[in-house]
């Protein structure tokens, strides 16, 4: 019989790779610098790494960010004191080792947090995206998925200060374990679809859902 563990995890990959196609095209920017697709897909695809169920998933997934880092002449690492993913150019390398002497530029750098409030850091911009989703997700599914939607924004805003589409599976779990049912007071409809619910704010987004 298959190994369908592995031929999701294919898939997952695969759509994965697909959402990112566009990434590595020609921007206005200095040249070597980062776009902005770059950094949100290095991001994404650390925390499905971070989420995935077996190293093979996980190892996939950086591989991907490397390809996608490496043809801009950037890498990355994780600094664990602080949970924070850093991407910066490669010249800075010397094997597995950061040479100091080589940092021309502390500014070239990009340190994005994997947890906590400071992921995404200022509120309105948060909110304003998740606004953005939660209607998206209004005029595609309806009235009762936007309702869930509304909350579960409310949730990864208020309390993390981050975009709804960057959840990991852990705030997931919370959200549909703790936060929802203290705080949403959903209708039966609400409630009978509230999972779906959160899959359509990342359909809307564009990105990819982790397993929850």
């Amino acid at each position: 019989m298959p190994d369908q563990t592995t031929g999701d995890e294919e898939t997952n990959v695969a759509k994965t790779n697909a959402d990112e196609r566009d990434c590595s095209e020609p921007t206005d920017g200095e040249v070597g610098e980062l776009p902005e697709a770059v950094v949100d897909a290095a991001e994404r695809l650390t925390r499905l790494a971070r989420d995935a169920v077996d190293e093979n998933e996980a190892a996939a997934y950086r591989d991907r960010r490397g390809e996608l880092l490496g043809e801009h002449e950037f890498t990355s690492r994780i600094r664990e004191e602080d949970e924070t993913l850093v991407l910066h150019p490669e010249e800075w390398m010397d094997g597995d080792t950061v040479r100091v002497e080589r940092i021309d530029d502390t500014d070239r750098a990009y340190e994005i947090s994997l947890t906590g409030a400071d992921v995404d850091g200022d509120w309105d911009a948060v909110e304003k995206h998740n606004s953005e989703l939660v209607a998206a997700v209004e005029a595609e599914y309806g009235t009762a998925h936007a309702a869930n939607a509304r909350v579960f924004a409310d949730f990864m805003g208020n309390h993390y200060v981050r975009r709804a589409d960057t959840a990991s599976r852990d705030e997931i779990q919370e959200f549909l374990t703790e936060y929802y049912p203290r705080n949403a007071w959903p209708s039966k409809k609400q409630e009978s679809v509230v999972r779906e619910s959160i899959e359509r704010v990342f359909e809307v987004a564009d990105a990819d859902v982790p397993e929850f």
